[in-house]
Parts: structure tokens; C-alpha cells; sequence
């Protein structure tokens, strides 16, 4: 399924800055970056459960937030897009 997740960390600190790398490494570990704060995850039922615990346990709750935005398995009807295109598509193949 289509996981769309979405975070804002609060860097007013040096340790917020710290979340903020964590909290965006972990995203680019498991999908493709979208925009600054955006990223588009192709993700199972589980691999989705473990993310979102591990985020949630990067974050500071008193000061950041994160959504997830679930658009299951027919997402390209559901997304619409203007403008540059992220370099590739999240079914594509992609080899290393």
C-alpha cells in the first residue's frame, strides 16, 4: 500500500535537530522523498506497523507531529500531480 508520511520536528534546539535527521533518514530508509517534509512509502501491513513505531519513537510529542496518510493499494487514481516529477515512480523497479 501507498503510505503517504508527513512530519514537522521542532529544531529551536540542537537536540530537535538531532530528531529531525533521525526522523528523516528513517523516511528516506523506507520510501522516496516528495517534498522537504514528505515522503511517498510503498509499504505491507507490517513494514508499515514497524515504521510508524519507529518514528514514534524518534519524536518528542510535546513538540513535533507526524501524520500518515494512508492510500492503500489503488493510488493512482487517488494522486494528483503538477509539475517536476520525483525521478521515479514508487512501483518501479529499481536496482542498485
Amino acid at each position: 500500500m501507498l503510505v503517504l508520511v508527513t512530519y514537522d520536528v521542532n529544531t529551536e534546539t540542537a537536540e530537535g535537530q538531532r530528531r529531525l535527521r533521525k526522523v528523516a533518514k528513517a523516511c528516506v530508509n523506507h520510501g522516496q522523498r516528495v517534498q522537504n517534509s514528505v515522503f511517498e512509502c510503498m509499504l505491507d501491513a507490517a513494514q508499515y506497523a514497524v515504521f510508524r513505531n519507529k518514528l514514534a519513537s524518534l519524536i518528542d510529542p510535546s513538540h513535533d507531529s507526524l501524520r500518515f496518510y494512508q492510500l492503500g493499494n489503488n493510488y493512482k487514481n487517488k494522486v494528483e500531480h503538477m509539475g517536476v516529477s520525483p525521478q521515479w515512480s514508487q512501483d518501479d523497479i529499481l536496482l542498485l
